[in-house]
């Protein structure tokens, strides 16, 4: 698995999540946004039909194979990047896989019953993301005794079970949940510290795109202006050990990443 920075395009085929429920819940505007962020430098596209914003509530698995399935066979035969699936559920995965995704991108770390031996089975990559609670009480009063040494213990943890189910450690990737059940003191911290847990010794996917810490840092900013401030703090993420940012804004990210790039490859 590459090494180089990646920008993953978020497809929300949704009506209720925070930043751009309902935008793209039709097929052909979902179709027309993928391909624009694929031109606009997405290296991924993740595409989800169920939020997991706080206070969300659940989906179930057949609206949400309806939702996801006929973008991915749609996608899968006229894009040349890869699809990610972003679900907790393995009949999705499942089915997402059979119609062209190749990653399985799970904010439960694949802990739903059965989602462990279903990824085994399709042996495609697979991110593991930590959260506290789930997304319907993530939010309320998260605690930690040291939240990077909790995370990463959650990691120890979940990567064994993988192993244990059969899914190969190469193709495992590490997201800390960044709004996931902490609040802004945790996020900034685990931000600051991101490059502790390169020692994995496997990709990191950072997902702070558009969130309320974002709107926190800039004086409770509507989600239509945290531009600027997430492209920030995607860069940030990459100089501390990210290789993956998952981003709603792919051209600015694009453009950052390029400036970013361009300053630290310079031989001068």
């Amino acid at each position: 698995m590459t090494i180089q920075p990646q920008i993953m395009g978020v497809l929300n085929i949704t009506p209720d999540s925070f930043s751009d429920g309902g935008k793209y819940f039709d097929f052909n505007s979902a179709i027309v946004n993928a391909k624009r962020m694929i031109k606009q430098g997405a290296d991924i596209i993740d595409i989800g039909g169920e939020s997991t914003r706080p206070g969300a509530k659940p989906v179930s698995t057949n609206d949400e194979i309806d939702r996801v399935i006929p973008i991915i066979e749609a996608l899968h035969h006229s894009i040349d990047v890869p699809i990610s699936i972003d679900t907790s559920k393995p009949e999705v995965m499942k089915l997402a896989v059979e119609a062209g995704a190749s990653m399985i991108n799970d904010v439960c770390a694949l802990s739903a019953d059965d989602a462990l031996e279903a990824a085994a089975l399709l042996n495609v990559n697979v991110c593991l993301m930590h959260m506290q609670g789930s997304p319907r009480t993530m939010q309320n009063s998260p605690v930690y005794g040291n939240v990077i040494d909790d995370i990463k213990q959650f990691f120890d943890n979940r990567i064994k079970a993988c192993i244990d189910a059969g899914i190969t450690e190469g193709k495992i990737i590490l997201d800390p949940g960044f709004g996931f059940g902490k609040n802004l003191n945790h996020n900034l911290e685990i931000l600051k510290r991101l490059s502790e847990f390169k020692s994995f010794g496997l990709p990191i996917l950072a997902g702070i795109s558009r969130k309320s810490m974002i709107g926190s840092l800039l004086n409770d900013r509507n989600v239509d202006g945290r531009v600027s401030g997430s492209v920030t703090a995607a860069i940030i993420a990459i100089e501390n050990g990210a290789n993956i940012v998952r981003v709603h804004d792919v051209l600015e990210t694009k453009d950052a990443l390029m400036v970013w790039q361009s300053v630290n490859q310079f031989k001068g």
